[in-house]
Parts: structure tokens; C-alpha cells; sequence
């Protein structure tokens, strides 16, 4: 049972870099028999993972077709971005932070800037939001966090490929760092909750064009 359990979250885990990669695009449909094969496991802990990631709404099940990564919608991208504003104002409210934690932020931050294009800087994006986030002592809000973000990977990768965009969330991460580092919680939680915000606006205008 032990192994099972251990294949189900070790195929989850390749199904989401991939996602995360850009190698599984939205409206593809995953292959059972073509994951069993590349992977060398039997069906049955590929088909689990898919139903976890199915139930973190990440992926969704379609009859006569099988797994598929859903195409974009607007009403999902509003409760996407609202809940994980949400959260991770939560999580930053009831952490505590240190002066390594600040230096972790701000090296992530460079490397945000330093992105050469849309995939990576995406990426580091993320990366720095798990950063800030990292600290709140709830293990189901974080995983939630890691799926619900999983899916918005989905949703940049689509639409915020305009560096003029990136230029106005740079300014957000240096205001989050240093209100932290002011030990401001209030005014950092407003600036990250403006953050989603931003991009939400950005994805609502680019679905409904």
C-alpha cells in the first residue's frame, strides 16, 4: 500500500512539472496508455493521480476523451485569483519573518527581473509568492495554495507575456519586501492582495477581448 501510495504522488508530481514546463497545454488530453509506457507504472496509480488532480480542479474528466486540462474561462479565473489573494493574505498574516527570509525575497525578486522570457518569469513569480508564503504553519492551506496556483500557471502562461505588465508587479514585490521588512503586515497584506489583483485584471481584459 505503502508503494501505491508512493507511485500516485511521485506520477502527480511529474504531471505537475510538466504542467508547469509547458509541456501539457490546456485542451490536451492526457494519455494513460502513453504515460504507463514513458513512466514504466501500470495505470492504476497514473489514473489516482489524475483523479487527485482532477479534485484540486487543475485538470477535469471528459467522457469519451478521458483526462483533459481545461480550456480557460473568466468565472474561474476570478475565484482562481480571489481565493488565492485570499489565502495568501492569510498565510502572510500569521507568519513570522526574519532578516534570511527578506534576503531570500529580494534575491527571488532579482531573479523575477532577471527572467529572459514568459515561462520563467512565471516561474519565478510563482516562486516568490511560495517565499512569502512558506512560513504559515497550516500544511492544507499551502497545498491548496500549490494547487489553485498550479492552475493559474495555465492562465499567465496565456496572457501576461507583456513586459509592461511585469514592470507594474516588480514595483508590487519591492513594496511587499519592504513593508515586511517594516514589519508592516497590514500594509504588505494590501499590496498582495493588489498584486492578484493586477493580474486578474489583466487575464479578465485579455479572456473578454
Amino acid at each position: 500500500m505503502i508503494i501505491k501510495i508512493n507511485l500516485r504522488d511521485q506520477v502527480r508530481d511529474y504531471l505537475l512539472v510538466e504542467m508547469i514546463t509547458g509541456k501539457l497545454k490546456t485542451g490536451k488530453t492526457i494519455n494513460l496508455a502513453a504515460l504507463s509506457r514513458d513512466l514504466n507504472v501500470s495505470v492504476t496509480p497514473i489514473r489516482e493521480a489524475l483523479t487527485q488532480l482532477q479534485q484540486a480542479h487543475i485538470i477535469k474528466a471528459v467522457p469519451n476523451r478521458g483526462f483533459i486540462i481545461a480550456e480557460l474561462d473568466v468565472k474561474e479565473a476570478e475565484d482562481l485569483y480571489g481565493l488565492v489573494a485570499n489565502l495568501e493574505v492569510m498565510a502572510i498574516e500569521n507568519s513570522e519573518f526574519n532578516d534570511e527570509d527578506i534576503v531570500k525575497l529580494r534575491n527571488q525578486h532579482q531573479v523575477f527581473e532577471n527572467a529572459q522570457d514568459a515561462i520563467s518569469r512565471i516561474q519565478a513569480d510563482l516562486e516568490f509568492h511560495r517565499l512569502l508564503t512558506k512560513g504559515y504553519e497550516n500544511d492544507l492551506a499551502l497545498q491548496i495554495l500549490n494547487d489553485l496556483k498550479t492552475r493559474i500557471f495555465f492562465y499567465e502562461k496565456a496572457f501576461t507575456n507583456d513586459d509592461s505588465f511585469y514592470n507594474k508587479s516588480d514595483n508590487q514585490h519591492d513594496s511587499i519586501i519592504a513593508a515586511i521588512a517594516d514589519d508592516n503586515v497590514p500594509t504588505a497584506s494590501l499590496l498582495l492582495k493588489m498584486n492578484w489583483m493586477l493580474i486578474l485584471n489583466y487575464v479578465q481584459k485579455k479572456l473578454t477581448e
